[in-house]
């Protein structure tokens, strides 16, 4: 029998576009409330008032290591506890190594890894303290697959992949399940970088998929009994052959 999200809090980083915000959709229409996560204030304000009463946010830097200290009391102060969080927010750069710029991937591994790392370490205190918890991690099938094309992107979600499978071992005893989401190419704002040709030719061969493709696997994983873990769930377009 599929768990209920009724009466659930989740929050979600990222949440103002793309994956993180057609999550935060699906998590609301299954019942859960939603705390939205991003830095984008404006876009976030908007979202809330668009939402209603079981969407509220916290603007958050996620660069900034004291913005993300404040996360978690902040997230506790609007919504009082908290049951499920999705470690979405990331970026994205390929390319050639020898012609790509260094100062770009810093930014990209501390959004994708960094991020990652302190925001789960904020949550899980009071997660172990309630003994139940959910955690997702947004990361891609380059976690799985080394893609030629984006050899830094991919070490960043080779690094999510073994974070999560080895916070997942952690942290079972505490009734607390960890999962990663791993799609393909996601029609997102990351892949702005893409070159116009490589752009064209995925969306004529329908080798991308919409977010809300994304948001329901994530729904399916959080709605599993809670004796079963969704470690790991790659989706891809149907005409991507990795």
């Amino acid at each position: 029998m599929s768990e209920s999200l009724s009466g659930k809090v989740a929050a979600i980083t990222g949440a103002a576009s793309g994956i993180g915000l057609e999550c935060a959709r699906a998590m609301l229409a299954a019942g859960a409330k939603v705390v939205l996560v991003d830095r984008a204030e404006d876009r976030l304000k908007a979202l809330v008032a668009e939402f209603g009463d079981n969407a509220s946010a916290v603007v958050t830097d996620l660069l900034d290591p004291s913005s993300v200290d404040r996360m978690m009391p902040e997230i506790l102060e609007k919504a009082g506890r908290l049951d499920i969080f999705h470690a979405n927010a990331g970026a994205y750069v390929g390319g050639e190594v020898a012609s790509g710029d260094p100062d770009q991937w810093d930014r990209m591994l501390n959004l994708n890894i960094n991020a990652v790392f302190r925001t789960v370490h904020a949550v899980l205190p009071h997660m172990i303290e309630k003994k139940s918890g959910d955690i997702i991690v947004t990361s891609s099938v380059a976690g799985f697959v080394p893609v030629v094309w984006e050899p830094i992107y991919t070490a960043s979600k080779f690094a999510v992949q073994a974070f999560v499978h080895t916070v997942r071992r952690q942290v079972l005893k505490h009734g607390i399940r960890v999962g990663a989401v791993a799609p393909g190419p996601v029609v997102t704002a990351l892949l702005s970088d893409w070159p116009k040709a490589k752009m064209e030719e995925a969306l004529a061969a329908g080798s991308l998929m919409e977010p809300k493709e994304v948001a329901d696997a994530v729904l399916f994983m959080l709605t599993r009994p809670r004796n079963v873990t969704i470690r790991d769930l790659v989706i891809l377009p149907q005409s991507v052959d990795i």
